[in-house]
């Protein structure tokens, strides 16, 4: 199935569910044609078996496997499983039915849905969860409650009904400080974002001892902040969008400096393509927004320019193509500037999180990563499949693991999500995150 039509409708995401427990346990290469795992020779005997472990997904065509790190990770023991999800909100999935077109009407029921988002969840092992396009929080509130987990909830402000959700396990970790973003109180929309200072339970039996993050000098307490963000949709308001992401960034670089300089991880859908300028300011830290058109922003939308092509596409052969004119500076309005940078006249953006992607820094497999390492798709519908979820996480933490996302040979027989595996339109974006040793932190 072709899918380098143009993408102008909204995709759609889903909230993740919590799950699991912290565990113990131990890139790159262009795009599809089927290929091998790289970095095989790097890994023992014991770790080639521990590839090939689906962690109970075996099922045929659609099982997920963990890719391990070509590093060595044997010294690190305080390791820390994340998820994040769009789950697809269940009033969105009804005013958009034309993006699920090939889709039985059945599996977009939420009774449904929940039940397989919740069984997916349990094969994680997963600690701290977060879910964006959720409009069911009791629903799933009450299920994790039942696993363990503690959640909390931010709606999406004006007249959405869906929102963010972080769960955590409450046995590993007390929830310190919590902080909403509403968007909207800055000019950027509706959208929001959540920020939770999390502190390992002391109280947790000794089986889930895990030493976890920074130490406050103050007071020896280990702790870490969770970001979670749903970025907007609409392609054409890159400004809004490049705010939004800053915004989120700049409160999180604070709020680890208030709470003694300690790991931040930040994870949901950015709606931007690996290949955007959003995605460059989040890994680089740095973007001067005069070489990119505001249109293009987030790679979602295939447009012309000054007889520049920019575009971002998956074709028949999985391949991603994208040309980017940096001969043209391109003109931003007072407004525009204002919204993405957050002062008037300011072109150049800085943050000063120091972030590297989990899946980038992970070798996977060529058959489901681009040559950044990033999935070459974690939603797909009717409309869209490529890549716009994933997880940041500072300096002080290292990946051990990822879980590897579907080939897209694989996606295509689908024919879209929902299906009768998948419980959304998206797949979840999971990691295993090993915290380094405090005499290692600043």
């Amino acid at each position: 199935m072709k899918l380098s039509e143009r993408i102008r409708n909204r995709t759609r995401t889903s909230p993740q569910l919590p799950s699991g427990d912290i565990v113990r346990r131990r890139k790159r290469q262009s795009l599809p044609p089927p290929g091998n795992s790289s970095g095989r020779h790097h890994r023992s005997k014991r770790m080639r078996h521990s590839e090939s472990d689906h962690s109970g997904l075996n099922c045929g065509v659609f099982s997920r496997r963990w890719v391990f790190s070509s590093k060595d990770c044997s010294n690190c023991m305080d390791k820390v499983v994340v998820v994040s999800y769009n789950i697809l909100g269940v009033e969105n999935a009804s005013r958009h039915l034309d993006l699920y077109s090939n889709i039985p009407r059945s599996f977009l029921a939420w009774d449904r849905r929940k039940s397989l988002i919740l069984e997916e969840i349990n094969h994680y092992n997963a600690s701290i969860l977060c879910f964006q396009e959720v409009d069911h929080f009791n629903d799933l509130d009450g299920l994790f409650q039942n696993n363990g987990f503690k959640g909390v909830y931010k709606a999406r402000t004006g007249g959405a009904r869906d929102g963010c959700a972080i769960f955590w396990k409450d046995k590993l970790f007390n929830l310190l400080h919590q902080e909403d973003i509403e968007f909207q109180r800055f000019g950027l929309r509706n959208n929001v974002a959540q920020l939770c200072v999390f502190e390992v339970n002391r109280d947790r039996p000794e089986s889930d001892t895990c030493e976890l993050t920074a130490v406050t000098p103050s007071s020896g307490k280990k702790r870490f902040i969770v970001g979670n963000i749903h970025v907007l949709f609409n392609p054409n308001r890159g400004d809004i969008k490049l705010g939004q992401v800053r915004l989120l960034l700049d409160k999180a670089y604070k709020l680890s400096q208030e709470w003694g300089n300690i790991p931040v991880i930040i994870a949901g859908d950015l709606n931007s393509l690996p290949q955007s300028a959003i995605y460059k300011f989040v890994s680089s830290s740095k973007l001067d927004i005069q070489f990119h058109n505001r249109k293009n922003m987030s790679g979602q939308l295939e447009i012309q320019s000054n007889d520049r092509i920019f575009r971002s596409e998956i074709g028949d052969d999985a391949s991603i193509s994208v040309s980017v004119s940096r001969q043209l500076l391109h003109k931003w309005n007072v407004e525009e500037l204002r919204l993405a940078t957050g002062a008037e006249g300011v072109t150049h953006l800085q943050h000063h999180l120091k972030l590297c992607s989990a899946y980038s820094g992970v070798p996977g497999n060529q058959r489901t990563r681009d040559d950044i390492g990033e999935p070459l798709a974690t939603s797909y519908h009717s409309k869209f499949m490529g890549t716009v979820d994933y997880i940041w996480h500072s300096e002080e933490l290292t990946p051990v693991r990822v879980l590897e996302t579907l080939p897209i040979d694989i996606l295509r027989r689908t024919r879209g999500l929902p299906n009768e595996k998948w419980g959304s339109d998206h797949l979840a974006v999971v990691c295993e995150l090993a915290f380094t040793n405090n005499d290692n932190l600043s």
